[in-house]
């Protein structure tokens, strides 16, 4: 059955860390749903490769319209979680329980919403003592799948792992 997933992504995102999930999961018949501040905005990835049109601005969607929620990493998650509504959209999906997908820095967004406590996690190094202090079960691994609900992955080298077990809660 295909699923809608949201993306909360804007500018200085990892370029492969969106495009080859993406790309997976639409090939499995899926919906990525790109939200950021502006709708019709394009933002550009951090290498220089990549640009995304957004599909929804923040302000015009609501949590309760989506199955799932990918996060990429890059820089666009810590410019994200600099605004309440991107991290109460977050938290929203976690405490429904909808599975989340979050790669790289991509945790920040779950550390800002409070919902890695006791969960098992991974993430990009620079914020393993963050996800810690977030009361996060780190763990230095290539893909982390937290009571079937949370998926989270290192650095783009971790990209199969990441998209194989993220396609599975789908």
């Amino acid at each position: 059955m295909s699923k809608k997933i949201a993306c909360l992504i804007t500018d200085m995102f990892e370029d492969s860390e969106y495009t080859e999930p993406a790309k997976s999961y639409k090939e499995a018949g899926h919906e990525v749903i790109t939200i950021e501040s502006e709708a019709g905005k394009v933002v550009k990835g951090k290498q220089g490769n990549d640009q995304v049109t957004i599909d929804k601005s923040i302000d015009d969607v609501n949590a309760d319209e989506f199955d799932a929620l990918f996060i990429p990493g890059g820089f666009s998650p810590d410019m994200l979680r600099a605004d309440d509504r991107f991290v109460q959209f977050t938290k929203k999906m976690m405490d429904a329980k909808k599975p989340v997908f979050a790669i790289c820095h991509g945790p920040q967004l779950l550390i800002s919403a409070k919902t890695l406590e006791g969960r098992g996690a991974t993430g990009y190094k620079s914020i393993h003592v963050d996800m810690e202090y977030a009361g996060a079960k780190l763990q230095d691994k290539e893909v982390v799948v937290c009571q079937d609900q949370l998926v989270t992955s290192r650095t783009p080298d971790d990209i199969p792992a990441f998209t194989r077990e993220s396609l599975k809660l789908l």
